[in-house]
């Protein structure tokens, strides 16, 4: 097993598309990448931790590859949009990478380039070394699915 983590947006969508994978064995939405120790939604709501709402996948790489879930990061949100989503604002719903290991990083950026030459607009995703994830409070989990809300 392996664990990749990205922000895409707002983490509830983002959740829901990863955990439909087959080969992803669980998904916890959370927040990393800020510079305060447990971070609430609350305070991450403000802008100012510099966390982004995330999502930690556990994945079997026999089932699925870093290369397949870097595909679908990028084809769920706009990587160029900067500190936004859609209606979502602020720098918690930045687009960003995570990244656990040299060779994760090192598909990431390849995958960013490759994208990059097909697009007008510059990629703003961030590719960065991953750093403690602090998982969101239980309503948060999987609330798509709990909610029945279809995607």
């Amino acid at each position: 097993m392996q664990k990749a983590t990205f922000a895409a947006g707002c983490f509830w969508g983002v959740e829901e598309i990863f955990r439909k994978l087959k080969g992803v064995k669980q998904t916890r939405v959370g927040y990393t990448g800020g510079k305060w120790t447990k971070p609430t939604y609350m305070k991450v709501c403000t802008g100012l931790s510099g966390h982004a709402e995330s999502i930690e996948i556990t994945f079997n790489q026999k089932m699925v590859s870093y290369k397949r879930l870097l595909e679908k990061f990028w084809s769920m949100h706009n990587p160029t949009q900067g500190n936004r989503q859609g209606f979502n604002l602020g720098p918690q719903y930045r687009s960003a990478i995570f990244y656990h290991s040299k060779e994760q990083k090192k598909q990431a950026e390849e995958s960013r380039d490759k994208l990059q030459k097909k697009l007008e607009k510059k990629i703003t995703t961030q590719i960065k070394p991953v750093q403690t994830f602090y998982e969101a409070e239980k309503y948060h989990q999987k609330y798509i699915q709990k909610k029945s809300i279809n995607t």
